[in-house]
């Protein structure tokens, strides 16, 4: 069932973050459907300086996390890889959570040929790994995630709170104290979940 417009809207990412771990990712690309259950995401806020809206500071590439929640942010990490986030909150708050890994479900063949191997071993165990395997380019970015190539659903996996590990973000030492925050989340002895 895909994930309701109200799903995205709420005002607390890191409660958006957390709820999206057991969710689906899904992509249908030239007719071919790939997916992946959610088992690790960073939330991010324009109140910390983390997020690239740190302060509401609105640029080309950060315009689409102002959009009203519920649409794809991509962009290109380190000039080689697009990392996807959903887009949360109302129109002018730019909130965000990066989809950091999943566990494969559907069209584990398509994956593999993307990624370029022979085994489906942790194609999706990392944000450039999965937007590959999924086929998510900066094409995507602005999308809505109710929308026939990208979308997200709650596929009945449920997710004790005791199942979600909280913990600080990866790789955004710049951002200071703010790097601290525990706001990673991850899905307990999931081994999908990035290393």
């Amino acid at each position: 069932m895909l994930l309701p417009e109200a799903f995205y809207y709420r005002n607390d990412v890191t409660r958006i973050a957390r709820d999206l771990i057991g969710k689906a990712l899904y992509t249908r690309l030239d007719g071919e459907i790939t997916a992946g259950l959610i088992v690790e995401t960073e939330a991010y806020s324009w109140k910390e300086r983390g997020c690239h809206a740190y302060d509401s500071r609105m640029t080309q590439r950060n315009a689409v996390m102002f959009d009203e929640g519920g649409h794809a942010y991509v962009y290109l990490c380190y000039g080689m890889y697009n990392l996807f986030n959903v887009v949360t909150n109302r129109k002018g708050k730019a909130e965000a959570v990066l989809i950091r890994a999943l566990e494969p479900m559907e069209g584990v063949n398509i994956m593999q040929d993307r990624a370029g191997v022979q085994h489906s071993k942790r194609i999706t165990s990392g944000p450039g790994k999965l937007t590959r395997a999924l086929g998510i380019d900066r094409t995507h970015n602005g999308v809505p995630l109710r929308s026939r190539q990208v979308w997200l659903a709650d596929v009945g996996y449920k997710v004790g709170k005791k199942e979600i590990v909280a913990s600080p973000r990866i790789g955004i030492d710049y951002a200071g104290e703010d790097a601290q925050l525990p706001w990673r989340f991850i899905l307990k002895d999931n081994e999908w979940v990035s290393k």
